[in-house]
């Protein structure tokens, strides 16, 4: 399935992606579209022939639950809508706590990664074929960027995802920024995770900006492409010929010229690295193994095969092999932890590095922050200048439990009971824009001296 040069359609950019010559797809965020209709900018896309493939953020398979089967059904039901040839997400967990560990459920609101292990993987591999079923089209999954490492790791990440193809068929999204992230982060080769994982599952790649601060890469989104991703991508396709590659921007969108400008960026670094004298030979740990397409190893451990044909293209599955018992409750109680320490300031799991936590957990308060701004624009509005301080401080005791709309809410309640703001103009504003949207008033003392009683002895 060949897809071309595409661009990620955000709404904020419509307009510029219609305008951009040379865009053979796009990739639109799963979630942000609704299931009955299609924004008329993707109807114009679509009816030129502009493929659209719908890339979820919000399945978390790499969480120690099974998938929820409402989330996969709107999944299933907008790749309906677009018909699209393949859906895409993530190798990452999303949100932990609940039945599992007896504790609250908390949500990340950001893609965090999973441990490279024995139990990571049989989890994930479990959920990868719940999700398969449930969906109509193929699935891919992407590589994720990451600011921590989990302490104890069994694979590499190319020796991971090597295994996860060999074991259920799912085709690979590799994002070379992501490489490029990890490399500056947690010292992986990217050169070695390509020659590890089997490129010839590749369904299309990702090329995105990002920005390094104190030494930490910041994945962003919002900052042009630089050069040393343009060398991971030349890295990739002197390996392969991907059948698709696509430029995401997500935020600090720039003029089209711009866009425009690092599409023809990634087409010169695609022309250039195509290897002028056929393929070129794949390694795995350092060795030889010729033609990549004849195997994929599968490092040894608990599992029976160590060498799994996977030719190019979606293969079969091989049986399902479930879950060995206690694997999910190991998950979740490790993947809770690490997430309780991220937004709710438990102590740090043995392990981790207290300072990337510390740097990790304060992106996601900033993540939070902007993405409120942008999904309840009338908060910064309202609370003008003392929006993000108000907000970072709330945050740090109060971590999200209900996805960003719920978030914007529960901020505006607790603004609101704290007796802010002090300009009277802009507290009633604040009231009535909180009773529209909740349907209720503000709790009175009485109310917030339950909850907080509640809340004490959640904590205990």
């Amino acid at each position: 399935m060949e897809l071309g040069i595409g661009i990620g359609w955000r709404p904020e950019i419509a307009d510029e992606v219609e305008a951009l010559a040379g865009i053979d797809w796009v990739e639109a965020v799963a979630e942000n579209l609704c299931a009955d209709h299609l924004p008329d900018s993707l109807v114009r896309l679509r009816e030129r022939g502009v493929r659209i493939v719908p890339h979820g953020v919000a399945l978390g398979l790499g969480g120690a639950d099974r998938p929820d089967p409402v989330r996969l059904a709107a999944l299933a039901e907008r790749a309906e809508l677009l018909g699209t040839p393949l859906v895409t997400e993530h190798i990452a967990f999303v949100r932990a706590g609940g039945p599992l560990t007896a504790s609250p459920r908390l949500e990340a609101g950001h893609l965090l990664p999973v441990p490279r292990t024995r139990d990571a993987l049989d989890v994930l591999c479990e959920n990868v074929r719940i999700a398969q079923d449930s969906l109509p089209v193929p699935l891919a999954l992407e590589n994720i960027a990451a600011l921590i490492s989990w302490p104890g790791e069994e694979l590499t990440e190319g020796q991971f995802l090597a295994e996860l193809v060999a074991r259920t068929g799912v085709r690979l999204l590799i994002d070379v920024a992501n490489l490029h992230t990890n490399h500056v982060n947690l010292g992986q080769d990217p050169a070695k995770a390509l020659d590890e994982l089997p490129v010839e599952a590749i369904a299309y790649v990702h090329v995105a900006g990002g920005v390094e601060r104190n030494g930490v890469w910041h994945d962003t989104h919002a900052h042009p492409v630089t050069a040393p991703v343009l060398e991971v991508l030349a890295e990739l396709r002197s390996r392969v010929d991907p059948p698709g590659v696509l430029l995401e921007r997500d935020d600090a969108f720039p003029p089209t010229a711009e866009l425009a400008g690092e599409l023809d960026a990634i087409r010169a670094t695609l022309r250039q690295a195509a290897p002028t004298a056929g393929p070129r030979p794949a390694t795995c740990g350092g060795e030889d193994t010729g033609v990549r397409a004849a195997a994929v190893p599968v490092p040894p451990g608990t599992h029976d095969r160590t060498d799994v044909p996977v030719p190019a293209g979606t293969r079969d599955r091989a049986p399902a092999a479930p879950v060995p018992a206690g694997t999910r409750d190991r998950t979740a109680v490790a993947q809770a932890a690490l997430l309780s320490a991220l937004v709710a300031g438990t102590p740090v799991p043995e392990g981790f590095d207290p300072r990337r936590l510390r740097v990790q957990s304060r992106a996601l308060a900033a993540k939070r922050a902007d993405v409120v701004a942008k999904v309840a624009p009338e908060l910064p509005e309202i609370l003008g200048d003392g929006y993000r301080a108000a907000f970072l401080a709330y945050a740090r005791s109060r971590p999200m439990t209900g996805g960003y709309r719920r978030d914007a809410l529960d901020f505006a309640e607790h603004v609101l009971i704290a007796g802010s703001p002090a300009d009277p103009a802009a507290r009633r504003r604040l009231s009535s824009w909180w009773r529209h949207r909740s349907g209720a008033r503000p709790p009175h003392r009485a109310t917030r001296l339950v909850r907080a009683a509640r809340a004490a002895l959640v904590g205990r």
